[in-house]
């Protein structure tokens, strides 16, 4: 989560708030991309799926990225780490 922001609630009644949000959509996101691997490589569904996920992959990689910078972590860090 980024540095000094704390969420209490969804406003959805029985769903609760994630502790690691951008991890969840990490996993959730692979195992999309995993499945996706089962369906012939030239069909319309994979393509636009495959494309559709991997934009959000991208945009929860950029937000590790900056939560880690915001902590104080240098961008040299986390290369080494991945």
């Amino acid at each position: 989560m980024m540095a000094g922001v704390l969420k209490k609630t969804t406003g959805l009644v029985g769903l609760a708030v994630a502790q690691q949000p951008h991890e969840h959509l990490r996993i959730l996101y692979t195992k999309i991309i995993a499945a996706l691997q089962t369906i012939p490589r030239d069909a319309a569904y994979r393509k636009y799926t495959e494309q559709i996920v991997n934009e959000r992959m991208d945009l929860v990689n950029k937000v590790r990225i900056l939560d880690s910078l915001l902590s104080g972590k240098t961008l040299k860090h986390y290369r080494l780490r991945n």
